[in-house]
């Protein structure tokens, strides 16, 4: 099954309610699926696996697993039943920008993140305890908040370079990013008055020297850092930057530490050495320690936070975990 030829679907939540009690209706889900359902007594569906995407990702992020998502795969579409959503706060589903709401969007958390999921699940697919999740860098904050807030829900979790909660650097660059939005003459208390293209451009650039490893950085003569760094900006700049304020927001006030042990689900960590967003000593290994009976798979990758897209490198580390639930 060609992922990049799967095209999304949408569905409409008639009522969603935020955790600061704001209620908004009909709002937009946008989603794919891909392998083979299986069902219960009551139709539900029991092999279930939900990814979550990263910051700047949606739907069709799933592409990221690629190399170990098909047919006979350690994520086998035979077996399992995936489900990829673009995620509360991001453009195609209910957002700032998609809603039309703006700056009078509600501020959402990233456990409201998890309940808009577990809506959408539940009413358009019928799926009330999912298999599996698997969250990739921002998207493990989604995985890791379900598995701690409702440890029943699910039989395994995948965390995949990322986190319990968000602090030193991650919240320096989220801050940065924020205040690069904030101090823009056309922003004023969230009230956008003019075209913001240029506070995306100026924070993404202030992101760009972490998504690889310090030793892809150095390869680079400065003329192509220059050049690279443009286009990354210039390509961050097309969101709408209240989408990126508010999922900023939610972002910097993720931190689970008093119910990460909360997880019963079997977890599975992986992290990458020369991830300088989540760099294993910092996060995932920390994380490990948390969570009771955990495994820890940490792997070598010249991308750095990137290189989560290389998991045939831990290909029979990922069979193990896996086939119990196949």
């Amino acid at each position: 099954m060609n992922i990049e030829s799967i095209s999304p679907e949408y569905y409409t939540l008639k009522e969603f309610k935020f955790n600061n009690g704001k209620v908004l209706e009909n709002q937009t889900v946008e989603y794919m699926t891909m392998g083979t359902p299986q069902y219960d007594d009551e139709g539900h569906i029991t092999n279930a696996i939900i990814y979550f995407h990263g910051t700047s990702g949606n739907y069709g992020s799933i592409k990221r697993i690629g190399v170990a998502l098909g047919e006979n795969l350690p994520f086998d579409t035979n077996k399992f039943f995936f489900v990829s959503l673009s995620t509360l706060g991001t453009p195609g589903s209910s957002s700032p920008s998609t809603s039309k709401l703006n700056s009078d969007y509600p501020e959402y958390t990233i456990l409201d993140m998890v309940n808009f999921n577990k809506k959408f699940l539940d009413e358009c697919l019928n799926i009330v305890s999912p298999l599996g999740l698997i969250g990739n860098s921002m998207g493990g904050f989604e995985a890791v908040t379900w598995a701690a807030v409702y440890p029943d829900d699910i039989s395994f979790l995948i965390s995949l370079v990322s986190s319990y909660k968000v602090g030193g650097q991650n919240y320096v660059l989220s801050k940065v990013m924020n205040d690069i939005i904030t101090s823009d003459k056309d922003f004023n208390n969230k009230k956008v008055t003019g075209d913001l293209k240029r506070a995306l451009e100026l924070s993404s650039k202030a992101m760009y020297s972490f998504g690889l490893s310090r030793q892809f950085y150095m390869d680079q003569s400065t003329s192509d850092i220059d050049k690279y760094m443009d286009e990354f900006a210039m390509e961050d700049s097309q969101e709408d930057v209240l989408d990126a304020y508010y999922r900023n927001n939610a972002s910097m006030n993720y931190d689970l530490t008093d119910i990460i042990s909360n997880i019963t689900a079997k977890t599975l960590i992986i992290g990458i050495y020369e991830d300088q967003y989540f760099p294993p000593e910092l996060d995932a290994i920390p994380m490990h320690t948390l969570i009771k009976d955990s495994t820890l798979v940490c792997f070598n990758s010249y991308l750095g936070h990137v290189g989560s897209s290389q998991l045939d490198k831990i290909h029979d580390e990922l069979e193990d975990f896996l086939a119990s639930f196949k």
